[in-house]
């Protein structure tokens, strides 16, 4: 059995860090995907879906410094869904993505120092062409 999450999407706020006695961190965020789709009018529809994204560890604390409202990055991990209580007992369930892992994609404009090289001079990640399309470094 296979449990593995790819998502490609935007940030919706900053990631929010959490520290527990024991010296463990996670960070949250929520991320944003999009899914577009022609209606039956020939218009173009966008569903946007939100997923809650869980970082541990050193991975979290490189997000809460690197990562921002707004960015586009690519996560990898698995989803999760834990059950919880409220103060009347009541069940709730939450799913979230647990992520391994996740680089910022997109123009360099956009992103900040955690997508670029150390040193910038030494390598460029845009096309022959020198437009501002960043190459395509995604596993598929």
């Amino acid at each position: 059995m296979i449990n593995k999450v790819f998502l490609i999407g935007n940030l919706g706020k900053d990631p929010e860090l959490k520290r527990f006695d024991n010296g463990g961190v996670i960070a949250r965020f929520p991320l944003a995907t999009n899914e577009n789709y022609m209606d039956k009018n020939g218009e173009w529809q966008t569903i946007t879906d939100w997923h809650n994204i869980v970082l541990r560890g050193k991975t979290a604390e490189r997000a809460e410094k690197y990562l921002h409202k707004g960015n586009t990055i690519f996560v990898e991990g698995k989803i999760r869904t834990r059950k919880w209580q409220d103060a009347n007992g009541n069940d709730h369930y939450t799913t979230e993505i647990i992520g391994l892992s996740y680089k910022s994609i997109g123009n360099r404009r956009d992103n900040d120092e955690a997508s670029l090289p150390k040193d910038s001079s030494k390598q460029d990640n845009t096309s022959e062409n020198n437009d501002e399309n960043p190459v395509d470094d995604l596993p598929f």
